[in-house]
């Protein structure tokens, strides 16, 4: 049915559906033909044992990382992250397209990369054995995980490695040795083994600052070997929590940095949260108590009792909790001006720098990064940067329906034979539109169209599946009493 369907042309009708221009407009392909790679420039560090870890099949590799023991029990962590402004001027019909996107999307059967593959997955990607461009977030991690000491330089390195999360996941976690595309490097064991140690050094410190661990379950739709379409589950585990405490310790160092520089900068920020009360009870349900006002520091600490207590059901806490929390977004900070903070992150200076192969947010920052070491004025004005954060933060948005309509195309498809079988579900949300619910296993979501009333966000509760409509992305429950 996935086949005779056409999944790849549903994906382009929701892309048009809401907004998106999936093709490349001729300009941009026409001004693709003058790029070549450029020579190598700033500090030349191809000589270290630089590696990426990315899902496997992944080719717009947008940071790589090193890092190394420092004699006061320290560790210095070198990120190098795609020098995409070398090669997408402002202004350029490659910048406009961006503009327009603002991110790629991951729809699953097919992805639309925000720049041209010629970019994205080439000269700006930092695919491994070839020399590339890249701005450098260098981070001093004390022994207690605080950042001692933040630096940013552009650079020329070589990634010697290619890394995948779930084979690097495994063997972090004990549940396999090292992969062969480790241990044919000499000497990465070692250095990715000092990445795990600093990463949980940076992850404890923000779980003691009172950052929220959350751990949902998510599921996208994917073609594997026998060309048969399937719902895969990602997984968390050591390899992605290594990346994401490197992450965000860059986007915290980043924002600070600009912050220092005097100049206006986009902030991504996750306010105090509207349905803090709705929390307040889903922890009273389970025998908690919480502030009646919005505290990220007793939150974290009650996540990570209920994780403790039931390891099982965190993730359909997890879901409740993120969907009472909100959306992050983006916004414009002022020279001077007192940032808002991510409430999630328990962060007061954070900024989306890492991945400006997927996400224009990023690729702003760096081009204010680089005016900055330049000493130069910023490129941007406060009123373009208002425009700016306004326009990520709304195509964000409908990127993620997108992302969540191919989801249930594909769900669909996968439960079409299921009509009449009954699933744990947890409610997702309570809208105008409709209550809705995600099963518990597979992880699919849907409208409860019958015996909703009463439902609100976070409930648990069981949904017989009555129909789907694979054409469209719907799949109809009726609550089981």
């Amino acid at each position: 049915m996935g086949k005779a369907l056409n999944l790849a042309a549903i994906a382009d009708q929701a892309m048009l559906d809401e907004g998106f221009i999936p093709e490349f407009p001729k300009a941009v392909e026409e001004g693709l033909q003058s790029i070549t790679p450029n020579e190598p420039s700033g500090r030349d560090l191809r000589h270290l044992l630089w590696s990426s870890i990315d899902d496997g099949k992944t080719r717009d590799l947008d940071q790589v990382e090193y890092a190394e023991s420092v004699k006061t029990d320290e560790i210095r962590i070198l990120i190098g992250i795609a020098d995409v402004d070398a090669f997408v001027r402002k202004q350029s019909a490659t910048d406009a397209h961006a503009f327009a996107n603002c991110t790629s999307v991951y729809a699953g059967v097919k992805t639309f990369p925000m720049l041209p593959e010629r970019l994205s997955t080439d000269l700006t990607s930092l695919v491994a054995k070839q020399d590339r461009l890249v701005v450098v977030t260098e981070l001093l991690v004390a022994a207690d995980g605080a950042l001692n000491s933040f630096n940013f330089y552009r650079a020329t390195i070589r990634n010697q490695a290619k890394l995948a999360y779930d084979e690097v996941g495994a063997w972090l976690d004990g549940k396999s040795g090292p992969p062969r595309s480790v241990t044919a490097v000499a000497g990465l064991e070692e250095q990715v083994r000092l990445q795990a140690k600093a990463a949980e050094r940076l992850g404890e410190f923000r779980k003691k600052s009172g950052a929220i661990e959350l751990q949902t379950i998510q599921a996208v739709p994917v073609f594997e070997g026998d060309n048969k379409l399937k719902l895969k589950v990602i997984e968390p585990n050591a390899a992605r929590e290594l990346i994401s405490n490197f992450m965000i310790a860059a986007n915290i160092a980043m924002a600070k940095f600009l912050e220092d520089q005097g100049g206006p900068s986009l902030r991504r920020v996750v306010r105090l949260p509207e349905h803090w009360d709705r929390i307040v009870e889903i922890a009273a349900d389970l025998g908690e108590q919480l502030p009646s006002t919005p505290d990220a520091r007793a939150l974290a600490l009650f996540l990570e009792r209920r994780k403790k207590a039931d390891p099982i059901h965190f993730p359909d806490l997890s879901l409740a909790v993120v969907k009472a929390l909100g959306p992050g977004e983006y916004t414009m900070q002022g020279a001077g001006e007192q940032g808002e903070g991510h409430f999630g992150l328990a962060a007061d200076d954070y900024t989306h720098s890492t991945a400006p192969n997927r996400r224009y947010a990023d690729l702003i920052t760096q081009r204010l990064v680089k005016a900055a070491l330049d000493k130069d004025p910023s490129p941007y004005r406060e009123d373009e940067l208002l425009l700016i954060a306004a326009r990520c933060t709304e195509r964000e948005s409908a990127s993620r329906k997108v992302e969540r309509k191919m989801r249930k195309v594909a769900a669909a498809v996968l439960l079409h034979d299921k009509v009449g079988e009954t699933f744990a579900a947890i409610i997702t949300g309570v809208t105008g539109k409709g209550t809705f619910a995600r099963t518990i296993r597979p992880p699919v979501d849907g409208r409860v169209v019958k015996g909703e009333r009463g439902l609100r966000v976070g409930n648990k509760t069981r949904v017989r599946l009555l129909s789907t409509d694979p054409e469209r992305g719907f799949i109809d429950f009726a609550r089981v009493k």
